[in-house]
């Protein structure tokens, strides 16, 4: 194992040494830089998005859509089959007329068309 005065040793070494990258790897290398700097600062046609991804992204992705999804869904099974202390809209809907006999006997159709 070495201790601190060789490693120190090695370090300054190594800074007072200096490789150097051929002229003509560093010509592409910057040649390359050049090109995709370009290339990332370039502006991108603006490609339209479809009806459906713009809902997606105004809902907040998937995560927005999937939580939509399941609110629907329980919305709908409340509506089918509410609990005992909601009134029941299925119920409300189809339930069936009455007939109320409020002028003693006399059919609405007989006053309506009754001459006098």
């Amino acid at each position: 194992m070495t201790d601190d005065t060789d490693l120190e040793q090695m370090f300054a070494a190594a800074r007072t040494q200096r490789d150097h990258l051929p002229d003509v790897l560093s010509a592409r290398m910057l040649a390359d830089a050049v090109q995709v700097q370009a290339e990332v600062l370039a502006p991108e046609p603006a490609a339209r998005a479809g009806l459906w991804s713009q809902l997606r992204a105004g809902l907040g992705g998937w995560s927005g859509l999937s939580g939509l999804a399941t609110a629907c869904a329980a919305g709908v099974w409340i509506g089918l089959a509410p609990p005992d202390f909601l009134p029941d809209p299925v119920g409300l809907v189809y339930q069936q007329e009455l007939e109320v006999d409020l002028i003693f006997g006399v059919d609405e159709t007989g006053i309506l068309t009754e001459d006098g």
